[in-house]
């Protein structure tokens, strides 16, 4: 997902009609862009599943659709599969599953009745998770990430509540940064990336957010840093052409 919200204007623009026709695919349609293998695959299993096994086999069924479905990247049918299996199976990681599957689903949302929807299914499978361990602070960040498109000041309150606890959480700090930045805040981004840095001088997600921040600052020669730095850390030739495309905006 940060590469999407990363790449060039041209290239988002068709990033976002994939998300939509992932999202389209999750509401049955759309399934032509599915390998023919992996296709036929999920509708094995999901005749299965559909054959009025016995409870225990059916949610075995589920817990296989629920990963066939993420492969396929169709995220809605992937975490509504999650959460059968999560119901028969009540086990703290099927909670987890299930919890994990919803919030890749309301991460590629695209309408806002959606991604409530979604929110409220990932904080109720991530709670009972949270339940069951206390100290599993990526739940609770990605509890806090489902405020940020009906509550954002709650959001807020549950990262810093993160760092209160571990100061030096690489995902939290990820995305304080990175809501800094879309909320065109970039010296708050800056002070958590920089942060991120300090905790992680190879996070790539992390350095290129700090170079998109200090390009928003008029910081070109920091930014350069940042993006050169990704460039070494990453050879990915989509992260390369990310990089290329910012480093290009500086000598603008």
């Amino acid at each position: 997902v940060w590469l999407i919200f990363l790449l060039p204007k041209s290239v988002v623009e068709n990033e976002s009609q994939l998300k939509e026709a992932a999202e389209e695919a999750t509401q049955g349609t759309g399934h032509a862009a599915v390998p023919e293998t992996l296709s036929a695959t999920i509708k094995t299993v999901r005749a299965q599943f559909q054959s009025n096994s016995p409870n225990q086999k059916n949610a075995i069924f589920a817990d296989s659709l629920r990963t066939l479905y993420t492969q396929a990247g169709q995220f809605d049918s992937a975490a509504w599969f999650a959460g059968q299996a999560a119901t028969f199976f009540n086990t703290p990681e099927s909670f987890l599953n299930a919890g994990n599957s919803y919030y890749e689903a309301y991460s590629f949302a695209m309408e806002p009745a959606k991604q409530e929807q979604l929110a409220e299914q990932t904080r109720m499978w991530l709670g009972k998770t949270i339940e069951a361990d206390p100290k599993n602070l990526e739940a609770k960040t990605k509890v806090a990430m489902t405020y940020f498109t009906s509550n954002p000041p709650k959001g807020v309150g549950l990262l810093r509540d993160v760092l209160t606890e571990d100061p030096k959480n690489e995902f939290a700090l990820y995305n304080m940064g990175m809501l800094g930045i879309q909320s065109r805040q970039y010296d708050r981004a800056i002070e958590r990336l920089e942060e991120l840095k300090a905790v992680n001088p190879n996070h790539i997600q992390g350095a290129l957010m700090l170079g998109i921040a200090y390009q928003n600052k008029g910081l070109k020669d920091k930014a350069r840093q940042q993006f050169e730095l990704v460039k070494k850390l990453d050879k990915d030739p989509a992260v390369q052409a990310t990089a290329d495309s910012y480093l290009k905006d500086l000598d603008k």
